[in-house]
């Protein structure tokens, strides 16, 4: 009788994380250490619910503790399932949005559609050729590189505007020791002047944790308040400072016109209870999500997309709508562990 209440109790409980492994948000767990990495890794998770599942039905074909092992392999197939069918519902990418369409027939000048590249570097790993090929291939309006310092920024514009597509380069470092601590965006001068609005040293009020970001402000003309992003990653010691930078990035989206791209080191399940009138981190919207592409993997390169973590994103606010998104796969042999992302927004006219 004890062995059945004990495997009872062993079915039950392993249910239940399974539960809170599978949608951590519905318990506010989605930001706490273990949940947060298994929700970032969903492909991974599917693969290994499989796998567990299938060692429990082999553990099955012996008579003794059948309704055990089978009962598990249920409990890691629902699982599974699970992981499955949010990857699915999440998509592959391939669909604009509709609305789109009909926003840019209202819409006119250099402002109506923009194209916005995000590429963590690893510590300008990519030399400034192929990230400006690669930004000129796009036809990028503007280029969010983490990890990169002016200097490589600044070879990078140069590139661009013997291209045909000249950029100003601003540049945030907490210091000149570690490429990681610099992060460079690169704006079109068709969006009109901007300035750097974001302190220059770690933490809020001013500016995310450890890792430095960029907020850009537009003082000519009506362009969108640019936001290139690097939050620290949600290692055991930078948990606090992860949610932080996390906090102070949906501040950054409470305005009317924004957009925001970068290495968020976040999934759009950490990005749960962090949106308003709508969005997914303040008010900005998730591009991915928008275009059905948030199943496809941005980090490590060495792993396929399905299996990876969507850490890199661009953002927009309302006012914005995704004609396209993409996660750039021919660039894994590049030596970043980032895969590029790129999107066309389209604004009402």
């Amino acid at each position: 009788m004890l062995p059945r209440i004990l495997g009872w109790v062993v079915i039950v409980g392993t249910a239940a994380l399974a539960a809170v492994l599978l949608w951590p948000q519905a318990f506010g767990l989605q930001n706490q250490w273990i949940a947060a990495h298994v929700v970032a890794l969903r492909g991974v998770a599917a693969v290994c619910g499989a796998i567990v599942a299938v060692l429990f039905l082999l553990l099955a074909i012996p008579r003794r503790g059948r309704r055990f092992a089978i009962a598990m392999a249920i409990v890691f197939a629902v699982f599974t399932a699970g992981q499955v069918a949010v990857l699915a519902v999440r998509g592959t990418g391939g669909a604009a949005t509709a609305a789109a369409d009909d926003r840019a027939a209202g819409a006119s000048g250099p402002e109506a559609s923009v194209t916005v590249l995000s590429w963590n570097t690893l510590g300008e790993v990519p030399d400034a050729s192929t990230i400006a090929e690669l930004a000129l291939t796009e036809g990028a309006d503007v280029v969010v590189l983490p990890e990169t310092t002016d200097s490589l920024g600044e070879e990078v514009a140069i590139a661009m505007r013997e291209g045909g597509s000249p950029m100003w380069v601003h540049t945030q470092a907490y210091d000149d020791i570690a490429k990681a601590r610099s992060t460079t965006l690169l704006i079109s001068p068709e969006l009109g002047d901007y300035e750097v609005v974001s302190a220059d040293y770690p933490g809020p009020p001013g500016n995310t944790n450890t890792l430095p970001s960029v907020v850009a402000d537009p003082i000519s003309g009506d362009g969108p308040r640019i936001v290139a992003v690097h939050a620290v990653a949600p290692i055991r010691w930078e948990l606090r400072n992860w949610r932080s930078d996390l906090d102070w990035l949906a501040e950054q989206c409470t305005g009317e016109n924004v957009i925001m791209a970068g290495d968020f080191n976040a999934t759009v399940d950490h990005f749960a209870g962090r949106g308003i009138d709508g969005g997914d981190l303040g008010r900005c919207r998730d591009a991915s999500v928008q275009a059905r592409a948030a199943a496809l993997g941005t980090w490590p390169t060495d792993l396929p997309p399905l299996l990876g973590s969507p850490i890199d994103h661009v953002l927009a606010t309302p006012g914005w709508a995704v004609e396209d998104f993409r996660v750039i796969e021919s660039l894994d042999d590049a030596g970043s562990d980032h895969r590029p992302v790129v999107a066309t927004l389209t604004r009402a006219g």
